[in-house]
């Protein structure tokens, strides 16, 4: 797997280079080198979804046993530094998260039981964020040729966000669980009961309808918000845009990202999508590439401190544990 990574993020940077020879790179460093201290507003804007994201997944758990809203930023922001820059397919973030999380909280089970639920949830709220991305951009006639190339993928993810809101409900996990038991005659039995464990945790997650609906609905927030950056990134690149178009940028890309989550930071897919989604709403490629580049940047000011942090907590850890 990790020749793989490798492998697809070497595929990645020979893209990203490529997108960026056949462009004035010297015009692109420019505009970004000119926008330096706008571009560290509109990185820093991030916290913004990061906090939205802290209170959504804060509803996940029992009033009585939900961590500390500081704590969760933390997490969050730890969970999407490592997603968001290492080869770990998005699913590194989530083992960091769950490993800091449940420090705080006394019941594993509902550690795993909040987590499996957030990230389900969250492919429904960037589902939703993504189609409203798309009907702006049909609705201002700025539909391109790859338009419904898009919303099939946001179809595809939607469904895949439903099916896997639903095999929780059912209790999926602890029937894999069984069945694998059954396959090993019985040896996986302490696996098992950790499942059902989750599973039971999971099921009373998705029973609290109040807290689940409004879970959604801040995380709706957070994905709204990302789009704040790109309209202040291209204020500050010189290329404004309306917010209808920065959110029609926005979720279209994320979509993209997180269709291309095998691909370590997205690096190439990412820039192409800019680039896409640039010329729908009259970018030119210098001024898409610009915006990619400044992406980039956000991801130096807020994911690499968030590797340090990590770091940090891992081994304060370790040395509690001692």
């Amino acid at each position: 797997m990790k020749r793989v990574a490798r492998l697809l993020a070497l595929a990645g940077l020979a893209l990203a280079a490529l997108l960026f020879a056949r462009q004035n790179i010297g015009r692109i460093a420019l505009l970004v080198a000119d926008a330096i201290p706008g571009l560290l507003v509109a990185a820093s804007f991030h916290l913004v979804p990061m906090s939205a994201n802290a209170l959504a997944w804060q509803r996940l758990f029992v009033r009585n046993d939900r961590p500390r809203l500081r704590v969760l930023f933390g997490v969050v922001w730890i969970r999407e530094s490592v997603n968001g820059v290492l080869p770990v397919a998005r699913v590194g973030g989530e083992i960091a998260a769950y490993r800091i999380l449940r420090r705080h909280v006394a019941s594993r089970p509902a550690v795993a039981a909040s987590l499996a639920a957030d990230v389900a949830l969250s492919v429904l709220s960037q589902s939703a964020f993504a189609l409203l991305g798309l009907s702006m951009l049909l609705v201002a006639g700025q539909a391109g040729a790859y338009t419904k190339e898009i919303a099939f993928g946001v179809g595809l993810m939607l469904a895949s966000g439903i099916a896997f809101l639903l095999a929780q409900r059912v209790g999926a996990l602890a029937g894999m669980a069984g069945i694998a038991e059954r396959l090993f005659a019985g040896r996986l039995r302490s696996a098992r009961a950790r499942s059902l464990r989750v599973d039971r945790a999971l099921r009373a997650v998705h029973a609290r309808h109040a807290d689940v609906s409004t879970c959604i609905v801040l995380q709706l927030v957070a994905w709204l918000s990302t789009s704040g950056e790109t309209w202040l990134a291209l204020h500050f690149l010189g290329t404004p845009v309306n917010i209808h178009e920065a959110i029609a940028i926005e979720a279209c890309v994320q979509a993209i990202n997180s269709a291309a989550f095998i691909v370590p930071g997205a690096v190439g897919i990412q820039e192409g999508a800019f680039m896409l989604m640039g010329s729908l709403v009259g970018l030119d490629a210098t001024a898409s590439l610009a915006l990619a580049a400044a992406r980039r940047l956000r991801d130096i000011v807020i994911y690499i401190p968030g590797l340090f942090a990590w770091h940090h907590v891992e081994t304060r850890g370790r040395e509690a544990s001692k």
